[in-house]
Protein backbone atom coordinates (compact mmCIF):
# COMPACT_ATOMS: atom_id res chain seq x y z
CA UNK A 1 0.00 0.00 0.00
CA UNK A 2 1.69 3.30 -1.13
CA UNK A 3 1.21 6.58 1.02
CA UNK A 4 -1.32 9.15 -0.52
CA UNK A 5 -0.04 12.59 -2.19
CA UNK A 6 2.86 14.40 -0.87
CA UNK A 7 1.58 18.18 -0.56
CA UNK A 8 3.92 20.21 -2.60
CA UNK A 9 5.19 23.04 -0.88
CA UNK A 10 8.10 24.28 1.28
CA UNK A 11 9.09 22.15 4.18
CA UNK A 12 8.93 24.76 7.35
CA UNK A 13 10.92 22.84 9.92
CA UNK A 14 14.60 23.09 9.22
CA UNK A 15 15.98 19.76 10.32
CA UNK A 16 12.63 18.23 8.70
CA UNK A 17 13.63 19.90 5.40
CA UNK A 18 17.12 18.78 5.64
CA UNK A 19 16.64 15.34 6.17
CA UNK A 20 14.40 15.61 3.39
CA UNK A 21 16.47 17.16 0.95
CA UNK A 22 18.99 14.31 1.95
CA UNK A 23 16.75 11.72 1.43
CA UNK A 24 15.20 13.01 -1.91
CA UNK A 25 18.76 13.83 -3.48
CA UNK A 26 20.22 10.74 -2.93
CA UNK A 27 17.01 8.82 -4.17
CA UNK A 28 17.03 11.93 -6.75
CA UNK A 29 21.15 10.54 -7.60
CA UNK A 30 20.67 6.50 -7.07
CA UNK A 31 17.83 7.12 -9.80
CA UNK A 32 20.21 9.31 -12.19
CA UNK A 33 22.77 6.01 -11.83
CA UNK A 34 19.84 3.54 -12.79
CA UNK A 35 18.75 5.13 -15.82
CA UNK A 36 22.36 6.04 -17.22
CA UNK A 37 22.99 2.05 -16.22
CA UNK A 38 19.63 0.44 -17.29
CA UNK A 39 19.05 2.10 -20.51
CA UNK A 40 22.82 3.46 -21.85
CA UNK A 41 21.88 6.56 -21.61
CA UNK A 42 24.46 9.55 -20.62
CA UNK A 43 22.99 11.29 -17.69
CA UNK A 44 24.31 14.72 -15.81
CA UNK A 45 22.95 15.92 -12.52
CA UNK A 46 23.87 18.70 -10.80
CA UNK A 47 22.36 19.82 -7.30
CA UNK A 48 22.85 22.44 -5.14
CA UNK A 49 21.75 22.89 -1.51
CA UNK A 50 20.12 26.14 -0.06
CA UNK A 51 23.59 26.52 1.51
CA UNK A 52 25.30 25.98 -1.43
CA UNK A 53 26.77 22.91 -1.27
CA UNK A 54 27.16 20.98 -4.44
CA UNK A 55 26.25 17.47 -5.70
CA UNK A 56 26.88 15.93 -9.01
CA UNK A 57 26.49 12.98 -11.04
CA UNK A 58 27.90 12.21 -14.15
CA UNK A 59 27.43 9.02 -15.76
CA UNK A 60 30.06 10.21 -18.97
CA UNK A 61 33.86 10.51 -17.93
CA UNK A 62 33.71 13.99 -18.15
CA UNK A 63 30.97 16.44 -16.96
CA UNK A 64 32.60 19.18 -19.55
CA UNK A 65 31.46 17.18 -22.89
CA UNK A 66 28.36 16.39 -21.39
CA UNK A 67 27.54 19.93 -20.83
CA UNK A 68 29.13 20.73 -23.94
CA UNK A 69 26.62 18.63 -25.57
CA UNK A 70 23.61 19.60 -23.57
CA UNK A 71 24.48 23.45 -25.02
CA UNK A 72 24.63 22.58 -28.48
CA UNK A 73 21.57 20.66 -28.44
CA UNK A 74 19.54 23.49 -26.10
CA UNK A 75 21.15 26.26 -28.06
CA UNK A 76 21.40 25.00 -31.08
CA UNK A 77 22.65 27.67 -34.04
CA UNK A 78 22.09 30.41 -31.21
CA UNK A 79 25.37 28.79 -29.80
CA UNK A 80 26.88 27.43 -32.76
CA UNK A 81 29.45 29.86 -33.25
CA UNK A 82 30.66 29.74 -29.63
CA UNK A 83 33.82 28.70 -29.34
CA UNK A 84 35.03 25.22 -27.32
CA UNK A 85 37.53 27.89 -25.11
CA UNK A 86 34.59 29.51 -23.95
CA UNK A 87 32.85 26.64 -22.71
CA UNK A 88 36.29 25.35 -21.30
CA UNK A 89 36.28 28.95 -19.66
CA UNK A 90 32.95 28.30 -18.20
CA UNK A 91 34.13 25.06 -16.83
CA UNK A 92 37.26 26.65 -15.29
CA UNK A 93 35.31 29.25 -13.64
CA UNK A 94 32.53 26.57 -12.41
CA UNK A 95 35.62 24.94 -10.75
CA UNK A 96 36.93 27.80 -8.98
CA UNK A 97 33.76 28.69 -7.79
CA UNK A 98 33.42 24.92 -6.75
CA UNK A 99 36.80 25.16 -4.90
CA UNK A 100 35.91 28.53 -3.42
CA UNK A 101 32.53 27.10 -1.80
CA UNK A 102 34.65 24.04 -0.47
CA UNK A 103 36.67 27.02 1.28
CA UNK A 104 33.89 28.44 2.48
CA UNK A 105 32.38 25.64 3.59
CA UNK A 106 35.22 24.88 5.79
CA UNK A 107 35.79 28.02 7.46
CA UNK A 108 32.06 27.77 8.60
CA UNK A 109 33.12 24.30 9.78
CA UNK A 110 36.46 26.36 11.65
CA UNK A 111 34.49 28.73 12.80
CA UNK A 112 31.96 26.48 14.35
CA UNK A 113 34.63 24.36 16.07
CA UNK A 114 34.60 21.95 13.68
CA UNK A 115 37.46 19.82 12.13
CA UNK A 116 39.86 22.26 13.43
CA UNK A 117 42.65 18.67 13.67
CA UNK A 118 44.51 19.90 10.13
CA UNK A 119 44.54 23.76 11.24
CA UNK A 120 48.37 24.42 12.81
CA UNK A 121 49.02 26.95 15.69
CA UNK A 122 49.68 30.09 13.43
CA UNK A 123 45.77 29.03 11.76
CA UNK A 124 44.68 28.07 15.02
CA UNK A 125 45.69 31.42 16.76
CA UNK A 126 43.96 33.36 13.85
CA UNK A 127 41.05 31.53 14.07
CA UNK A 128 40.95 32.83 17.73
CA UNK A 129 41.72 36.32 16.85
CA UNK A 130 38.62 35.99 14.13
CA UNK A 131 36.35 34.95 16.85
CA UNK A 132 37.40 37.18 19.51
CA UNK A 133 36.94 39.91 17.08
CA UNK A 134 33.38 38.39 16.31
CA UNK A 135 32.32 37.67 20.18
CA UNK A 136 33.27 41.51 21.06
CA UNK A 137 31.51 43.04 17.80
CA UNK A 138 28.78 40.86 19.28
CA UNK A 139 28.81 42.06 23.08
CA UNK A 140 29.22 45.73 21.75
CA UNK A 141 25.94 45.30 19.34
CA UNK A 142 24.15 43.36 22.46
CA UNK A 143 25.45 46.26 25.09
CA UNK A 144 23.98 48.77 22.47
CA UNK A 145 20.65 46.81 22.50
CA UNK A 146 20.44 46.77 26.42
CA UNK A 147 21.22 50.52 26.85
CA UNK A 148 18.49 51.39 24.05
CA UNK A 149 15.93 49.06 25.82
CA UNK A 150 16.97 51.01 29.13
CA UNK A 151 16.80 54.38 27.96
CA UNK A 152 12.86 53.36 26.37
CA UNK A 153 12.07 52.20 29.95
CA UNK A 154 13.62 54.51 31.51
CA UNK A 155 11.05 56.86 29.37
CA UNK A 156 8.32 54.62 30.11
CA UNK A 157 8.91 54.78 33.76
CA UNK A 158 8.88 58.89 33.66
CA UNK A 159 5.87 58.55 31.46
CA UNK A 160 3.62 56.42 33.78
CA UNK A 161 5.62 58.86 36.95
CA UNK A 162 3.78 61.87 35.52
CA UNK A 163 0.53 59.80 34.79
CA UNK A 164 0.80 58.68 38.37
CA UNK A 165 1.39 62.03 39.50
CA UNK A 166 -2.02 63.85 37.54
CA UNK A 167 -3.78 60.95 38.76
CA UNK A 168 -3.31 61.42 42.38
CA UNK A 169 -3.89 65.19 41.93
CA UNK A 170 -7.58 64.53 40.42
CA UNK A 171 -7.74 62.69 43.41
CA UNK A 172 -6.79 65.25 45.42
CA UNK A 173 -9.29 67.59 43.49
CA UNK A 174 -12.03 64.63 43.93
CA UNK A 175 -12.06 64.14 47.98
CA UNK A 176 -13.25 67.46 49.14
CA UNK A 177 -16.72 66.68 47.34
CA UNK A 178 -16.60 63.31 48.37
CA UNK A 179 -19.47 62.72 51.33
Amino acid sequence: MGRGRVELKRIENKINRQVTFAKRRNGLLKKAYELSVLCDAEVALIIFSSRGKLYEFCSSMSMLKTLEKYQRCSYGSLEANRPVNETQNSYQEYLKLKARVEVLQQSQRNLLGEDLAPLNTKELEQLEHQLEASLNQIRSTKTQFMLDQLCDLQNKEQMLVEANKALRRKVKQMKPYAP
